[in-house]
């Protein structure tokens, strides 16, 4: 490859986009809209018992294990009790957001002893704004329960029945972080894989119908430094319009992200992912409407199942286990990662995931693609 050549055709790549104002809308107007959108609108998934992991600090106390198996009888939650080895209660909040879980609980030191001697003591709930209705259901119950701890024990021997038991909110993650907060990754997500994905189907096929592709052959350019043109060209894409989703979350809405450069490798490597499955799609495909469907069929599963705007830990396991295998999802739970969590570690191994496949797709698109049709 030689770059000049490459760099002569990206000019060509800019010149054209730049000239395209419903490709410009798409890539940089469109996922603006959906932040305000969602922003505005806290939209919610997820049906049955909401997931709640405990961390019993107080040793597994008779009153503390009756506290738990009241708030698991309420069929709002199930709870799943965490072994302090696996996680303290100072990176509780980082813990649940890390693993995806949209709720959690602790039962603090010496639960039991403070409520019998009825002095006040307070868990403390963390709920994701990501996913309003598991909030309010983690909160109703635990307020359930709570009221019926407090009539039982304090109103027994207290004549103002005061209060003994309380709870205190936080968030998953961070107490400060809001749906918003979310949401940009996922957006950022959505615009790595849209753009490249249905331009580079478009395009594969329509060249090829109107014969540009056949022009191309008679140049000096290979297929391998047309194909790199485009991905350097949605790479500086991908930087121009995730630097103005950031800006508006946290302009407009207040989002508390991180900017550091672990997410600037999401942001090549993402790219070079999906322009490169765009190309291989469209290889494939013998005519401008079979490219069309072979793209959508790959895009829209992954626009909705790989976290862009649900909390996949809310969808049933066999959705799970399917969202799993999609790419968008490691590029979506590594930006999460180092946006959020300060997680590089599992940001990493998303990271090698979606290079690897880059790789393997990217020479597949090579090898399939051909300047001139058999």
């Amino acid at each position: 490859m030689r770059p000049a050549r490459i760099g002569a055709d990206f000019r060509v790549v800019v010149r054209s986009y730049v000239r395209n104002p419903v490709a410009l809308f798409f890539s940089l107007i469109f996922p603006i809209i959906l932040i305000g959108l969602f922003g505005l609108i806290f939209s919610s998934i997820g049906s049955g018992s909401t997931p709640l992991y405990v961390l019993n600090e107080d040793g597994n106390s008779p009153l503390s294990v009756q506290f738990l198996a009241e708030l698991n009888s309420t069929s709002v939650v199930s709870v799943n009790v965490v072994s302090s080895a696996t996680v303290s209660p100072g990176n509780f909040a980082a813990w649940l957001g890390q693993n995806d879980y949209v709720a959690g609980l602790i039962v603090p030191d010496g639960f039991a002893a403070n409520y019998t001697a009825h002095r006040p003591v307070n868990v403390t709930v963390y709920t994701n704004p990501e996913d309003s209705a598991s909030e309010g259901a983690v909160l109703g119950a635990v307020t359930g329960v709570e009221n019926a701890f407090n009539l039982r024990a304090a109103c027994s021997t207290n004549a103002t029945c005061a209060p003994v038991l309380g709870f205190t909110s936080l968030r998953v993650g961070s107490q400060v972080y809001s749906y918003i907060d979310y949401l940009i990754p996922g957006l950022i997500g959505f615009s790595i894989l849209t753009s490249p994905m249905f331009s580079l189907v478009d395009i594969t096929s329509s060249y090829r119908k109107e014969g540009i592709f056949r022009q191309l052959s008679l140049t000096p350019l290979t297929r391998g430094e047309w194909l790199t043109s485009r991905v350097l060209w949605y790479i500086a894409l991908t930087f121009v319009a995730a630097a103005i989703m950031i800006a508006t979350g946290v302009e407009v809405f207040g989002a508390h992200v991180t900017l550091t450069l672990g997410l600037v490798p999401f942001l090549i490597v993402g790219p070079f992912f999906f322009v490169s499955l765009g190309m291989l799609a469209g290889s494939v495909a013998r005519t401008p409407e079979s490219a069309a469907l072979i793209g959508n069929i790959i895009t829209f599963p992954m626009m909705f199942l790989s976290g862009t705007f649900f909390q996949v830990s809310q969808f049933p396991p066999y959705l799970q286990s399917f969202a799993h295998l999609l790419p968008l999802y490691y590029v979506i739970d590594g930006m999460n990662q180092v946006m959020l969590f300060a997680n590089y570690t599992r940001a990493l191994t998303d990271l090698v995931l979606v290079l690897a496949g880059s790789i393997v797709i990217f020479l597949l698109a090579i090898r399939l693609f051909k300047w001139r049709d058999e």
